[in-house]
């Protein structure tokens, strides 16, 4: 075995020699400890080489490239004529600068969890951050938009970018990469990086309103989730082949809807509401693994629904003690503009919370979903 991990480090020497214009012959005429010396050369070049990011025990990714709405969201708003922004305090309080940088949460969000959970970097910046350098597109960015959906009537109503538009500035990234690092790099990310998409919240909670004149609950569900293969259809034709999509989220337990549509004194869970959310992903789950049987096994279905809705109903269980209300205020309305430093009531201590504003989660409630979907997927990942 010893014998044949020299041979394959021995041929990693001959390889790179050739790559870098040096004459084969000449290492074959190298004295025994000249040709030590190049194998560790080698080990050392094979460890920066693979310094890509590692998940389990067999998987490196170069990158992570993010789509969606606010959950993923980094600061694509920030420059948006939208309200939805978050880029003032008391957002971002408890991120590592202690600033806000346009992040719906206290802290990080799932995008930067998983980046710091996959090698890459403790944060993923926002494709859309006007100081992005070329170096720092290497590792990944998020495109994902806080407001959006699937339904394009959704970013149109919010003033923000469409899924859609998502996948064009995508295409720009791609080609950013191939001007500024080639084009093997460029098929790099998109063979082995994993394409995180995450959407629908803001569909089922809102938009469904204005379009319910032309479908009913199901039937909207199946047109939400029609859209969502769609999008992973067209994603996977630019060269994608690992894509991970989310499912949508018990988005009747966020506080917002609890207090506007779950009852004056109860404000509990919105069932018409999670009811949605549940046939958005029956219809999903199995329409993405007939897909992936088609395109050879490279899209997976995440559920999200159920740790979140166990989080909420067993608040205890996971270390919170309120799932009822945000941090942010009041914590029954708060988000955006609402969620500002003018309002006395917002908490001091944010960790225990399940959701910062009235409708996103805390950084420690995103570490905790994030872990829990590691522990139940990464098997499926590798």
């Amino acid at each position: 075995k010893f014998n044949k991990f020299k041979q394959y480090i021995y041929t990693y020497v001959l390889k790179f020699v050739k790559h870098n214009n040096i004459l084969s012959k000449q290492v074959n005429k190298l004295n025994k400890t000249m040709k030590l010396q190049m194998i560790w050369l080698a080990l050392i070049l094979i460890a920066i080489e693979t310094n890509a990011a590692k998940l389990g025990n067999n998987v490196t990714i170069p990158a992570l490239i993010v789509f969606g709405d606010s959950i993923m969201d980094t600061g694509n708003n920030n420059n948006l004529p939208t309200l939805l922004k978050c880029n003032f305090p008391p957002y971002g309080k408890d991120f590592p600068s202690g600033f806000a940088t346009g992040r719906f949460s206290d802290g990080r969000v799932p995008s930067d969890l998983i980046a710091e959970k996959s090698g890459l970097a403790k944060t993923l910046p926002a494709y859309m951050n006007a100081n992005l350098k070329p170096k720092d597109l290497l590792k990944g960015v998020t495109f994902a938009s806080g407001g959006t959906g699937y339904d394009p009537l959704t970013a149109k109503i919010m003033s923000v970018i469409s899924v859609w538009d998502q996948l064009k500035y995508f295409k720009e990234y791609i080609s950013k990469i191939k001007q500024h690092f080639g084009e093997e790099t460029a098929q790099s990310i998109l063979d082995h990086s994993f394409f995180l998409v995450v959407s629908s919240s803001n569909d089922l909670a809102h938009t469904y309103m204005a379009q319910s004149h032309r479908y009913d609950r199901k039937s909207y569900a199946n047109f939400l989730a029609d859209s969502a293969v769609k999008f992973v259809g067209e994603l996977y034709k630019l060269g994608t082949h690992k894509i991970r999509v989310f499912s949508a989220v018990p988005v009747g337990c966020v506080p917002l809807q609890r207090t506007v549509l779950g009852g004056v004194l109860t404000r509990g869970c919105v069932k018409p509401l999670n009811n949605m959310a549940k046939k958005f992903n029956t219809r999903l789950s199995p329409a993405l693994e007939s897909l992936d049987k088609e395109l050879d096994g490279i899209i997976l279905y995440i559920d999200v629904y159920d740790t979140l809705f166990d989080m909420i109903q067993h608040p205890k269980k996971y270390g919170f003690e309120v799932a009822d209300r945000g941090c942010c205020g009041s914590g029954s309305l708060a988000i955006s503009y609402m969620c500002n430093t003018l309002n006395p009531f917002t908490c001091s201590n944010s960790s225990s919370y399940i959701f910062w504003d009235s409708y996103h989660p805390t950084e420690r409630a995103y570490q905790v979903i994030v872990d829990n979907l590691l522990d139940k997927y990464l098997s499926k990942v590798i």
